[in-house]
């Protein structure tokens, strides 16, 4: 038998590799997150995190433990929900950014939709600036997308890093303006990839826009030029940008949670936390992440 809470702090730490963040996605103390996985490898007599000075990663028995904490605690959910004898009724309006869809939030959704099949779903995919703007609106009740600058706060799902990818045979010439494959306003990465280009002095042309991933993804592997993307979603048939080529560096990313405004009938809201609860405890992309310390640029 293992213990929820401490399956749900493990699932925490893995998904942020930080014990801080961990810690504040769950509301506790780092000193509870820490205590909380050594009860754990204590249980399973195994370690799951191998932790140094530089970092957390997940030791070979951790990522074998990933799948069963989500069985376990999928399937404690559905025999609470059974128990108390409720049933989550309802509208919910979910927006999710584009490039989270593509992974494996399907799953997530089918699994809600399987378990709670008298709410009524209302899925929009947008770029999350758009998502942001909907839901301080009140036209949406939960967002999943990428942390903007100027709206730091949400409950952290998964970090990673910007990076500049395109068509492995692309040359870029460093004497001309760096051709851009770009979302339109107001993407964030759109933001961030000229934000950083100016500062840094490199010249740019826009070579591409189009509000489709589906659409930019096909003109950099056309060879039309580089695109900003999150290094754990990178589309097949495109590459990181070798750092020979001289680019700047885009930075971290930050996918998170955010809430709308509480309708009246709170029944939205129930089925918000719900969902919720399914992404946080559900797999992310692996990718090289950013360790507590990291920050914007």
């Amino acid at each position: 038998m293992y213990d929820p809470a401490q399956l749900r702090t493990f699932l925490a730490v893995s998904q942020t590799l930080s014990f801080t963040q961990a810690a504040d996605r769950l509301g506790v103390r780092q000193s509870t997150v820490s205590q909380q996985v050594r009860k754990l490898e204590a249980a399973v007599g195994r370690q799951l995190f191998a932790r140094d000075t530089h970092g957390v990663e997940l030791t070979e028995d951790g990522e074998a433990m990933l799948g069963f904490a989500r069985s376990i605690l999928e399937a404690n959910e559905r025999a609470a929900s059974w128990f108390r004898g409720t049933r989550l009724r309802g509208r919910l309006r979910f927006g999710a950014s584009e490039d989270f869809v593509v992974t494996r939030l399907p799953e997530i959704l089918e699994g809600f939709r399987r378990d709670h099949p008298e709410v009524d779903l209302e899925l929009t995919v947008e770029l999350s600036g758009t998502l942001h703007e909907r839901l301080e609106a009140g036209k949406l009740d939960l967002v999943l997308a990428k942390r903007s600058e100027e709206r730091p706060g949400g409950q952290l799902v998964w970090r990673d890093r910007l990076v500049w990818i395109g068509a492995e045979r692309l040359r870029l010439d460093p004497d001309r303006p760096l051709p851009l494959i770009v979302f339109p306003p107001p993407g964030l990465t759109r933001a961030r990839a000229l934000d950083v280009l100016e500062r840094h002095g490199r010249s740019w042309r826009i070579v591409c826009t189009s509000g489709s991933l589906n659409g930019l993804v096909a003109a950099a592997r056309a060879g039309l030029g580089v695109m900003a993307h999150t290094h754990g979603l990178i589309p097949p048939g495109l590459a990181p940008v070798p750092e020979r080529a001289g680019l700047p560096d885009l930075g971290p990313v930050d996918f998170v949670l955010l809430y709308g405004k509480r309708r009246q009938d709170g029944a939205s809201h129930a089925a918000a936390e719900r969902l919720a609860a399914a992404i946080l405890a559900g797999p992310v992309p692996r990718s090289e992440r950013f360790r507590a310390e990291d920050r914007y640029i």
